[in-house]
């Protein structure tokens, strides 16, 4: 691990934040290097587990763990795999969950706790106060800002959520840092000149894998992918389940209605998890009720039951080199984050897909806490030897159908920064697209700044939808904007080149995206709406089209009197301000135009197959 020139004038103070699945914590520059902060008990680690008591404040951290077996329907745990998500996307492991979700939660999840309505951006809000706290006490000084880190895939909607825990908890979130990129700042591989790393990242919730390439001390993220469902609380679940069948046989008894016995056995199997990191064999425990259970596991056994569940890193790996460009040969570095990276399985997989060893010389549940404290450090002023890279301050994005916007790079991601996205054609035989880049929030194109306009013409005529335009933007070091459209077929491309945030002043930016905030509900519902009628135009003009075809002339009376019924009701709501009964019209449409479609493909095939001979 390197060292950091620190400069202690006047200089505020500002702390890294991992906010964590299984366990949160806070880091700060040193004299030397980056410290973690530690708690009153001299506990680094805060669980990241909340309890609300139907009377008195919420408790936090340790005491909550406790909690959680004596309390567990008022006790919340690994709140981040519920940021930004609804209800549908967690649906898989709601039965294993004390806790139960609040009416409402389609969108966003919402856990129903003591009679309360808790968001998990709360939940986060009360860890991230508890190292607020334990900072200021070591630090014996206020903290009002932070740098916080986030997986490397996660969405706007996630990311604005953990901005919003941090704004609740009274901390002025100044930037967050894709953890991979922290991880590897904790190594001091900014150090080196150039090279590829690959960060593995299984946690107690989420699994992570990025490829960064880093070239004069900057990385720049190649790709990444992983899983915002997989890590160390599928194991656990994994082994309760194994554990539930034994004493279900034992005992004639299933536990799993019982939230006080499960939280037990929960405990117990994550003590045999972890002593399975440096033992041979362990057993798992549970006491209840003058009953006892108990189950020997070796690692072997251990090894073969959590397989799958490793395996399915794999994948994600080989895409994301894929992705990257990279063979495993021309990765020069590897480095393990997360708890889970200490199982010994957990390792050699690693070595075997990268061929190369991982670094395992820090803590893996500190690594990402002390990046991060590197990278407040140098926003503070305190590391002087470090490039500070700067954020943009409103999203770049372009024009799409309806006059929407596609953000491509988001308001305060750190730069130099890159991103590309494919687009197709909306017209038949289209041969040139109008690139129209905007900067701002508001989802509408007539809300935002336009930047620049340029043309990517001669471009292959296909069908619409089935040309790729893939817009790139990339934002150098300086904050200048660089915009390419090319054409996947034939290799044209057209560029420009545009300074984002030229001519704005601090209180313009600030007033934009206040503006965003407080019109965000409008924006977004005005966005269905448009989105929804350019699907509907879409599937309107591919059925008119069809219907000047034999194919349509070829269907029964009552079918074609369908298709025509279905399109005039379509054309009924297209102008109304209800995007799902648009979407409900269209799906109908498309519904009825089924026989219409296979009309289509059969006469397609026949035409294919004219003038052939089958030998």
């Amino acid at each position: 691990m390197s060292t950091f020139e620190i400069d202690f004038g006047e200089t505020r103070r500002v702390i890294g934040i991992d906010l964590g699945t299984t366990n949160s914590l806070a880091a700060y520059m040193d004299l030397t290097a980056p410290r973690v902060v530690e708690g009153p008990a001299g506990d680094r680690l805060v669980p990241s587990i909340v309890s609300f008591p139907p009377e008195g404040e919420p408790v936090v951290g340790s005491a909550a763990r406790e909690r959680l077996v004596s309390h567990p329907a008022e006790t919340v745990y690994s709140a981040k795999r519920f940021m930004g998500k609804g209800s549908d996307d967690v649906a898989a492991e709601l039965p294993l969950l004390p806790f139960r979700l609040a009416p409402g939660s389609e969108a966003l999840v919402r856990f129903d706790v003591s009679g309360r309505t808790i968001t998990p951006p709360e939940v986060g809000a009360l860890i991230l106060r508890r190292l607020k706290e334990n900072a200021e006490a070591e630090l014996g000084a206020e903290v009002r800002e932070a740098v916080i880190t986030v997986p490397a895939y996660f969405n706007d909607a996630q990311r604005q959520a953990t901005r919003d825990a941090g704004r609740i908890a009274g901390l002025d979130v100044l930037r967050l840092v894709n953890e991979p990129t922290a991880a590897a700042l904790a190594y001091g591989l900014d150090k080196r000149k150039q090279g590829v790393v690959a960060v593995y990242d299984l946690g107690g919730g989420t699994f992570d894998i990025s490829i960064l390439k880093l070239h004069d001390g900057i990385f720049e993220v190649l790709a990444t992918n992983g899983d915002t469902h997989l890590g160390g609380d599928d194991i656990d679940n994994l082994l309760m389940r194994v554990a539930m069948e034994d004493i279900q046989s034992e005992w004639g008894e299933d536990i799993a209605g019982n939230h006080e016995a499960m939280q037990l056995l929960r405990r117990g199997v994550i003590q045999a998890k972890e002593r399975l990191s440096f033992l041979p064999e362990t057993s798992i425990e549970l006491n209840w009720q003058g009953r006892g259970y108990q189950r020997e596991i070796t690692r072997g056994l251990f090894n073969r039951l959590i397989g799958p569940v490793i395996d399915r890193t794999l994948a994600p790996c080989r895409q994301c080199m894929a992705d990257a460009g990279v063979t495993p040969d021309r990765i020069d570095e590897v480095v393990l984050v997360g708890g889970s990276t200490r199982i010994p399985l957990v390792r050699d997989t690693v070595e075997a897909v990268f061929r190369a060893k991982p670094h395992t010389e820090l803590n893996p549940d500190e690594v990402v806490a002390l990046g991060a404290a590197v990278q407040a450090g140098i926003l503070a002023g305190q590391v002087t030897d470090t490039l500070l890279l700067d954020v943009t301050p409103l999203s770049l994005g372009i024009e799409t159908m309806g006059g929407v916007v596609s953000k491509l790079i988001h308001r305060n991601s750190t730069i130099p920064a890159s991103a590309t996205e494919t687009f197709t054609t909306s017209v038949d035989g289209q041969s040139n697209v109008l690139i129209h880049v905007v900067q701002g929030e508001r989802e509408m194109v007539r809300d935002c700044r336009s930047l620049a306009r340029f043309d990517l013409k001669g471009i292959a005529g296909m069908p619409a939808g089935m040309a790729r335009i893939e817009v790139r933007f990339l934002i150098d070091a300086n904050g200048i904007l660089n915009v390419t459209a090319r054409d996947a077929r034939t290799g044209l491309e057209q560029s420009v080149e545009v300074k984002p945030s030229y001519g704005l002043t601090d209180e313009q930016v600030e007033a934009m995206v206040s503006e965003s905030i407080e019109r965000a509900e409008e924006d977004f519902r005005e966005r269905q709406v448009r989105e929804a009628r350019v699907e509907a135009d879409r599937v309107q003009a591919a059925v008119e089209k069809a219907r000047q075809s034999d194919a349509y002339f070829d269907l029964p009376e009552d079918e074609r009197a369908s298709v025509d019924r279905a399109v005039n009701e379509l054309l009924v709501v297209y102008h109304g301000d209800d995007h799902l009964l648009i979407r409900a019209k269209i799906e109908q449409l498309d519904h009825t135009t089924r026989g219409l479609a296979e009309n289509l493909m059969n006469s397609a095939v026949q035409v294919a197959l004219k003038g052939t001979k089958i030998e």
